[in-house]
């Protein structure tokens, strides 16, 4: 009888397949966020911070969509450290903003998150 010989199938890369809520992925390391409302928003000692006195532009968030993450030098791909249904802390002045079906969304780089809420 012939002896069987195992056979190996081929070694695939694995790869980061992200999910989007709306339709978008961002691409590198950019991450989608839904900014906070203004009723979400708060004052440090619980106080709801009215619409007329908060002009301001929206510095916290939820995550809606990551991007696979950023290459290295060397082509190995660095992952973000942020997960969809996170609640962040964002540069007032790093998104971009785009309207996804009349919603305002921000696309945010990684290195503009400064904190996540838990």
């Amino acid at each position: 009888m012939a002896k069987r010989l195992k056979t190996r199938r081929p070694i695939k890369k694995r790869q980061l397949v992200t999910k989007s809520v709306v339709g978008v992925t961002p691409l590198a390391d950019r991450v989608l966020v839904l900014p906070l409302s203004k009723d979400e928003k708060m004052s440090a000692g619980g106080i709801i911070i009215p619409e007329t006195v908060d002009k301001e532009r929206p510095d916290q968030g939820t995550v809606v969509a990551v991007g696979p993450g950023k290459r290295t030098e060397t082509g190995h791909l660095q992952s973000i450290n942020v997960k969809v249904g996170q609640k962040v802390i964002f540069s007032k002045y790093g998104p971009d903003e785009i309207k996804i079906d009349g919603k305002e969304y921000y696309v945010i780089s990684e290195s503009n998150i400064l904190a996540i809420i838990s």
